[in-house]
């Protein structure tokens, strides 16, 4: 019962971001249209901006379940810029509404565990630290929520097939060699 109640909280804030500004919604707008008392939308969120966090990462990550390896990263990359297309007033409403540093965070969450994937996917075979398969996918999800956030910042006009094409061809092969410099057991 409650994820079809923050799924409904969701429904509903995007809902009313289809007809203004978030910093004209209130939680009683959400639970107005939702059909829900204000301490149901307490229960679930501390705030609106965890709700948007929230909506973000569920959406992104249903999109991206079976997209987390080496193999199909350019797919959830493509799946995600998709996403973000086909609820473009939402994302242009947050992008317009929160700090530059909350969006980037939500981003950051949506990007990392990907990227980590591939990195861990990547390193079976090898002597590397944890905190440097960290510091190589830190180094890519800064690199990919650039392009995302200049590609929101520029109306969403390029085309994603583009940008990830684009992405993969100046990548290829780098993540395998960072991990290679970044070997313990390598001979000198």
């Amino acid at each position: 019962m409650s994820e079809i109640t923050k799924r409904a909280l969701s429904a509903s804030l995007k809902k009313l971001l289809s007809t203004r500004p978030l910093n004209k919604i209130t939680v009683s707008d959400i639970t107005e249209d939702c059909g829900v008392n204000r301490q149901t939308f307490y229960y679930h969120f501390q705030d609106i901006a965890d709700l948007i966090e929230w909506t973000c990462l569920e959406d992104c990550d249903k999109v991206l379940q079976d997209n987390k390896h080496y193999d199909s990263w350019q797919q959830g990359f493509l799946d995600i810029f998709k996403l973000m297309k086909a609820d473009e007033r939402f994302v242009m409403n947050i992008y317009h509404s929160v700090s530059r540093d909350q969006l980037e965070l939500y981003l950051y969450k949506l990007t990392f565990p990907l990227l980590k994937n591939v990195v861990d996917e990547l390193s079976v075979n090898m002597h590397v630290r944890e905190d440097d398969k960290a510091f190589i996918a830190n180094f890519y999800k800064y690199a990919f929520v650039g392009l995302v956030l200049d590609w929101i910042g520029h109306g969403m006009n390029e085309d994603p097939q583009l940008i990830i094409d684009r992405i993969a061809l100046l990548i290829k092969g780098t993540i395998i060699q960072a991990l290679e410099n970044y070997r313990i057991d390598k001979t000198l």
